[in-house]
């Protein structure tokens, strides 16, 4: 029995050392990691448990006495205890729970029974039965007089399993009865820390730093931590309208400045933070956070709150590049497919775009100010930037050889250590690093090859390759003697790298009028698309307005200046800056008299009627042609809407349409391209992801060429093409055959008529079951005395037709058959 307990005393201060508290939730009372895992019988997640276990069995197995159904042995009740208590830290609740049922039906008198009691109420809290445990547990209370430790445990048992009901202060009262009786400064600290906590909860600030300063002062009493969590939280509580925030920021420095206290700076720059934060004083705030980042911890969760506050900082600063990085910092720090992570992961895809275009605004900016410059100033620019690279490089380059003496003097020293060492016997006198004339017993430098070619490696970094006569040293030698310093040698491969010349940055900068036109066309739509980003998603109007206006001093094309000026007016309007949304529609109606825009401004009841002028309308349209099979009007005109609406949101739309028409009329190659256009060019957008995912997932299995012949196929078609033809024509060809086909009633035969390319057409009769049954009803019809169909035609399976459709190989089959 006495090595059961040792033992499980053993386990349960390796599960308290083990075990790690989350503080940004109210703490359990029992510092116990509970496993999701199975424990199948003969596993045990700890050795010291099942020792305990096996003691306890053991002592029941050898030394019980049941005598006429009573047990005669006193010691038999703590054997049970502690057989329950082994399996209770061991996970297996439900077999620990029938030991403590056993000690209540076989030992009423026992000593033991409210421990028993109390332990059997923890294993119903395991097993999520608050209830039953809230029962029992009061019941306990009232017709018990427990006292000191026994009165703490039931007490605190009780406070968890109001914890876990949520009434929360019921259990704050309960530990307060538990935190007064409990014989441990360890109990009595996390008593408190968690009853301040449950204050917290429930809104009482200053009951909570009661709490807080009773941790306080148990002072070196208790676990660090727990002092530290409650220091950290009465900050947190502060009141920074009627606080003193100077002695605040005194406690939060002496609690930084403490030498105790840094394996908590994680935490404690996190605090720090926060006040600067609430006291308006961002950039120390910024500067705090950054700290805890850098400090030592294993807090996802902290890593998580300091990268999202610093990401949200920026952003609110419109710096959206660097809120991006901080934001994609925060998920990898959170747990994935949580609604914390899918929040996070939607405010950072609306951040693609912005950065997407901010990109290409900044390095098509700077390429257009490289090609204003002259010559002379190009060359002076990158001359500048080519020597800042230089001593950049020289520096690393020295950096990094310096690391390397300093690790191959550690290795000689250590060389010579080891030889010292081996000198000292006889048997170690054929050591590798001596020489075989080595004396035995010497561990003079030049008998050690290493050292000696270490110190010769550095007297030619320092003087040179200097020939042996007198005066080596004087300077006159040096300079006919030494053939390159080191210096000089680095210098002399810097200058040979390419990088390093302003001429390989001159010759990159475009001269061709219209690549520079393309880059100032790029720019213009970033600026565009940016400003609409700014106005429409992120509500930011003063920024949105300013790219608006950078746009238009910069003379962008004509398809962009309208809608510009649009969106001008809209913010102007939103920001109350009356005058100058007047102006802007006084210029729209005035120089755009039969623009939309100008429509809308002189009739804004107009908006909410539908505009068949809009892109919306427009686009509509389209796809209802696209659905008649008019695949060359919708190419044409999506083609010149795309370009009429540059800017608009709608355009990729108008793109994706043009792709899926040009694959209808062209084929899969055709395709293919269109869509890769589409997800490249509007790769920020849903369609141009759209796009991409048709080009991964839909045309690997499109793409094959190869007719198929399969016994299996049921479905055939007759198919009558056409080239040239009038659609006068084709309906009458098309009634003709409907005519003959309404005679037939063995098979339900249907007619539709498919556009195969620009020139030709298909009339196909659907619903026949084999090709040789579709080739003799066609050759049927044409050998008919009266109404014969003799129009050219071929017979097909299904999914033929459709290979047919997809690679425009019509040609290829008719030399198959």
């Amino acid at each position: 029995m006495y090595n059961g307990y040792i033992a499980l005393e053993e386990g349960r201060q390796e599960l308290n050392a083990t075990y790690e508290d989350n503080y940004w939730d109210i703490l359990p009372i029992e510092r116990m990691q509970v496993s999701e895992e199975i424990t199948l019988p003969g596993q045990n997640e700890n050795e010291r448990f099942s020792r305990a276990e096996e003691k306890a069995v053991k002592a029941i197995q050898m030394h019980s006495m049941n005598i006429q159904g009573k047990e005669v042995n006193p010691q038999m009740d703590e054997a049970y205890l502690l057989l329950g208590k082994a399996r209770y830290f061991d996970q297996r609740f439900v077999p620990a729970l029938e030991a403590f049922n056993y000690i209540l039906y076989k030992y009423p008198a026992s000593d033991k029974i409210n421990q028993a009691k109390i332990w059997r109420e923890k294993t119903n809290l395991r097993l999520e039965n608050e209830e039953v445990a809230i029962e029992n547990l009061k019941r306990l209370l009232k017709q018990e007089t427990l006292k000191d430790q026994d009165l703490a445990d039931a007490t605190s048992t009780l406070a968890q399993a109001y914890i876990n009901i949520q009434a929360l202060d019921s259990a704050a009262t309960q530990l307060n009865v538990a935190s007064l009786n409990t014989k441990s400064n360890d109990e009595r600290g996390r008593y408190r820390y968690i009853q301040g906590q449950l204050y917290n909860k429930l809104g009482y600030k200053d009951s909570a730093n009661m709490a807080f300063d009773k941790v306080i002062k148990l002072n070196r009493k208790t676990p660090r931590i727990y002092l530290i969590a409650a220091q950290l939280e009465k900050a947190n509580n502060f009141d920074h309208e009627t606080g003193d925030k100077v002695q605040l920021a005194e406690t939060l420095t002496d609690i930084e400045e403490n030498r105790e206290n840094r394996p908590y700076l994680d935490k404690i720059y996190h605090q720090i933070g926060n006040f600067h934060a609430r006291s308006g004083q961002d950039s120390l705030a910024v500067e705090y956070y950054n700290r805890s980042l850098r400090a030592i911890t294993n807090d996802k969760r902290l890593k998580a709150i300091n990268y999202e506050i610093l990401g949200d900082y920026f952003f609110d600063y419109t710096e959206y590049k660097i809120a991006g990085a901080y934001y994609d910092s925060t998920m990898l720090n959170m747990k994935k497919d949580t609604k914390p992570y899918r929040i996070m992961k939607r405010k950072r895809d609306n951040l693609d775009d912005v950065i997407y275009y901010e990109d290409i605004a900044f390095a098509n900016d700077s390429i257009i100010s490289l090609t204003t410059l002259s010559k002379d100033e190009q060359l002076a620019f990158f001359q500048d930037y080519t020597e800042k690279l230089k001593v950049k490089a020289q520096e690393e380059l020295e950096r990094k050889e310096l690391e390397q003496e300093a690790a191959n003097r550690n290795r000689d020293f250590t060389s010579m250590d080891n030889n010292k060492n081996g000198f000292a016997s006889r048997d170690s006198s054929k050591s590798l690093s001596r020489g075989p004339n080595t004396p035995p017993g010497s561990s003079f430098y030049f008998y050690n090859p290493t050292t000696v070619a270490y110190g010769k490696n550095d007297f030619l970094k320092k003087w040179g390759d200097r020939p042996l006569e007198d005066n080596w040293r004087w300077s006159t030698k040096s300079k006919t003697n030494i053939n390159v310093s080191a210096k000089d040698a680095k210098s002399a491969v810097l200058a040979e790298n390419e990088l390093f010349k302003p001429e390989y940055y001159i010759s990159q900068i475009p001269t061709d009028q219209k690549a520079i036109d393309s880059i100032v066309k790029e720019r213009n739509f970033a600026y565009y698309q940016l400003a609409v980003i700014y106005k429409e998603k992120f509500k930011e109007y003063e920024l949105s307005k300013e790219r608006f206006l950078d746009l238009l001093s910069m003379e962008p094309e004509q398809k962009l200046v309208l809608p510009s000026k649009y969106n001008l007016y809209k913010i102007y309007t939103l920001l109350g800056e009356n005058d100058e949304a007047q102006i802007t529609k006084n210029d729209i109606i005035s120089n755009y008299p039969d623009s939309r825009y100008a429509a809308i401004l002189k009739n804004p009841e107009s908006l909410a009627a539908k505009d068949e002028n809009s892109p919306e309308s427009i686009y509509q349209s389209l796809y209802s042609k696209l659905e008649d099979q008019e695949y060359s009007q919708v190419i044409k005109e999506a083609e010149s809407y795309a370009a009429s609406f540059e800017g608009d949101p709608m355009v990729p739309k108008f793109e994706l349409l043009k792709a899926t028409a040009i694959g209808r009329l062209q084929g899969f190659e055709s395709y293919s391209n269109a869509l890769n256009y589409v997800a490249l060019n509007y790769a920020n957008t849903p369609e141009g992801v759209r796009a991409q995912e048709i080009i991964d997932t839909v045309l690997p299995k499109l793409a094959s060429k190869d007719f198929v012949d399969s016994e299996t196929d049921k479905n055939f078609k007759i198919v009558y093409y056409f080239t040239n033809a009038s659609n006068k024509d084709i309906e009458a060809f098309k009634k003709k055959l409907q005519t003959e086909i309404d005679k037939v009633n063995v098979y339900d035969l249907s007619l539709s008529v498919d556009v195969y390319n620009p020139t030709t057409t298909f009339v196909i009769v659907h619903g026949l079951k084999s090709k040789e049954g579709a080739t003799g009803y066609a050759l049927s019809l044409q050998e008919k005395k009266k109404d014969k169909i003799t129009q050219d035609f071929f017979s097909v399976s299904s999914a033929n037709y459709r290979i047919i459709q997809i690679h425009k190989n019509f040609d290829e089959y008719l030399n198959l058959q």
